[in-house]
């Protein structure tokens, strides 16, 4: 069993990392990052936000590394993070298609850990639906509509 309070004090670690200006960055680029398909993602991975794309997906992957080795209790992880279920929950549906093609082992650690949480499908359904309305409520905003509008249309 892992002792609490290193897990508490690792875990502020890596509060202290996604801190960092950069990291905030990268975590600000991706919350906006809603990919419809595999090609949305190759384009991130590969294109002007590769590097933000690269820092948040191997930062939550590495994270979770650590839950799922022991080094950090689960639950308290479970219970202090949230953001690496926002990670998985919008690439899941590309994670075939992912691991074909850049390694069989392609955000594992993430998987295994957020689909550990309990109530896990609840949880995704509902981030799913809420990432679509931000995502909704963003391109309204760009469109000068309201997002009542833009769930509509």
């Amino acid at each position: 069993m892992t002792d609490k309070a290193k897990s508490a004090e690792l875990i502020m670690q890596l509060y202290d990392l996604r801190r960092e200006p950069v990291m905030r960055e990268a975590r600000n680029w991706f919350f906006n990052f809603n990919p419809e398909s595999i090609e949305d993602v190759q384009r991130a991975a590969m294109g002007e936000h590769s590097a933000y794309y690269r820092m948040v997906t191997s930062y939550w992957d590495m994270a979770c590394s650590f839950v799922n080795h022991g080094a950090i209790d689960p639950e308290m992880f479970a219970d202090t993070n949230g953001e690496q279920a926002v990670v998985f929950v919008k690439l899941q549906p590309f994670l075939e298609q992912l691991r074909a093609t850049v390694s069989p082992n392609y955000l594992r650690h993430v998987e295994k850990q957020v689909m550990g949480m309990p109530n896990i499908e609840e949880r995704l359904a509902r981030m799913r639906e809420m990432t679509k309305r931000m995502a909704q409520a963003r391109d309204a905003a760009g469109n000068g509509q309201t997002e009542t509008e833009a769930a509509k249309a």
